[in-house]
């Protein structure tokens, strides 16, 4: 993907965006703002952003710009900013188009266990991230890395991003990234989804983005490949995911913390 590599330690790479695709202007805006941190920082950044957000709580809530549109935008913050760019899949006949226009393709929690989905995402020779079911043991993520080996692609990501504890609540049990890590493939961690009350707000989900830095910590001392963040200039006005969401103000202070306990560990990132 591009020239970055993630994981065989290579440094910890950052993927990160908002949430959805609010339009051309503001998505290429954010990639800007991202990129000038990044450089800033020394980390290597993948730029995210989702072009629906099929899993939404209420049907009435905002989902995104659609696969057109949204790739057409993709593909050109990747043109102009040159940055790598990652989106995710939620249905077969979408993985050729995305897998055309994105460096990486992302697989949903809710659809991990999909094996068409896999399949289909796999067989695009694209690098695939499959975010972990909040219903799965870490241990069960082993059957997820076969499908995708069993398609004929080696270049497979895996991403933590909390289980469900009771109603409403997630946990994140940090056991389980060396546990991801064993399987043989680049560990990542969501720290922004991984403080969301899914469901929280009635008709839509809460959060909790005053854990977000202190998980995102705790992950990288652990041992991670990458960390993910979805971030916004004012998530308070986003129209998905706004109460997990990092202000992207906040972004320079966590690379800057994240980074400092990422050179500590010795061999980086090995969990």
């Amino acid at each position: 993907m591009s020239s970055i590599r993630v994981g065989g330690g290579n440094p910890l790479a950052l993927i990160a965006g908002p949430c959805v695709i609010e339009g051309e202007a503001f998505t290429l805006q954010v990639a800007e703002g991202l990129r000038t941190i990044c450089d800033r920082a020394g980390i290597p950044l993948i730029f995210k952003a989702s072009y629906d957000k099929a899993n939404r709580t209420s049907g009435r809530s905002f989902r995104g710009s659609g696969v057109e549109e949204g790739l057409r935008i993709l593909e050109k913050v990747r043109q102009t900013t040159g940055l790598p760019v990652t989106t995710d899949v939620h249905d077969v006949s979408q993985v050729t188009a995305a897998a055309a226009a994105v460096d990486l393709l992302q697989i949903p929690a809710f659809l991990c266990r999909q094996t068409d989905l896999l399949s289909a995402a796999a067989r695009t020779g694209k690098p695939v991230n499959v975010k972990k079911g909040q219903f799965l043991a870490p241990q069960d993520a082993r059957n997820i890395v076969d499908k995708l080996l069993e398609a004929g692609n080696p270049n497979v990501l895996l991403t933590e991003r909390g289980t469900t504890f009771g109603y409403h609540n997630l946990v994140v049990d940090m056991r389980a990234l060396p546990v991801l890590r064993s399987f043989g493939c680049p560990v990542v961690f969501d720290a922004t989804h991984s403080v969301q009350l899914p469901g929280g707000a009635g008709t839509a989900t809460s959060g909790q983005r005053e854990y977000v830095a202190p998980l995102a910590r705790a992950a990288v001392a652990v041992g991670i490949d990458a960390l993910f963040l979805e971030v916004h200039p004012d998530p308070d006005r986003a129209p998905s995911d706004g109460p997990n969401m990092l202000p992207l103000h906040a972004l320079p202070s966590l690379l800057a913390e994240v980074m400092a306990i990422a050179r500590v560990l010795t061999p980086p990132f090995s969990g």
